[in-house]
């Protein structure tokens, strides 16, 4: 496998302001287009609050006034993040990496699917539903299948930014105020690692997503401080 530069890697202990993060995460792509700044993944939580991307309908935002709501400027569509959520927000240059949109969102699914196989958890990908999904079906029951991990990026001249969020033990009723990723149908829902009846903390999932982004991106993550020390 081919092997790839070092990418620095940030944990944020307190919750970030989105605002915070996307004005952080747009300056950072800039300067690593630019040849300024080495690659960059970044783990933190958000307040509660419910993010846009660019196929959002309006219909699918039933609660607007529960949480403050952002346009991410991402793909995809109404998602929520908060508290007991990682998010991982990637910063590379994909370009460099092969200029294949298609195998990057590939990539982010793998990597996802290797943290959770950490805790013995079979997920995967579904055709025409984004994100990493668990079968839930009970033996002799009609089908039943759960996102565990959203995914929404963004790039532009070839770098990424936004990325993933996997749900360890967020408030799962805060997902009621959206029609998640725009799936009304009642057989498909959203859970959790402790959900699941894992009880996995952020740090041990912070641990099985460096490993496995080591595996699957073929770069060592390389810890640094957290960009944004000051906000909480």
């Amino acid at each position: 496998m081919q092997k790839f530069p070092d990418v620095e890697w940030a944990v944020s202990d307190a919750p970030v302001p989105y605002e915070a993060a996307v004005d952080f995460m747009e300056a950072r792509a800039r300067a690593i287009r630019e040849g300024e700044a080495p690659e960059f993944v970044w783990f933190l939580e958000h307040p509660p609050l419910y993010t846009s991307g660019t196929s959002a309908k309006a219909e699918d935002l039933k609660a607007p006034d529960r949480f403050p709501v952002f346009d991410a400027g991402r793909g995809g569509q109404y998602t929520y993040h908060g508290p007991g959520q990682r998010v991982a927000y990637v910063l590379l240059d994909v370009g460099a990496r092969g200029r294949d949109v298609r195998a990057f969102v590939q990539n982010l699914e793998t990597w996802i699917i290797a943290a959770l196989a950490a805790f013995n958890v079979a997920a995967g990908p579904r055709d025409g539903r984004v994100g990493v999904w668990v079968d839930r079906t009970q033996a002799g029951g009609s089908l039943r299948e759960d996102k565990i991990a959203a995914i929404g990026v963004r790039l532009k001249r070839w770098v990424s930014y936004h990325g993933i969020s996997l749900n360890v033990e967020p408030d799962l009723e805060h997902f009621s105020g959206i029609t998640p990723c725009g799936i009304a149908d009642p057989r498909y829902g959203v859970t959790s690692l402790v959900d699941l009846g894992i009880p996995a903390s952020l740090d041990d999932v912070d641990i099985a997503l460096r490993d496995a982004f080591q595996r699957v991106f073929a770069s060592r993550l390389m810890a640094v401080p957290c960009p944004l020390q000051a906000v909480s």
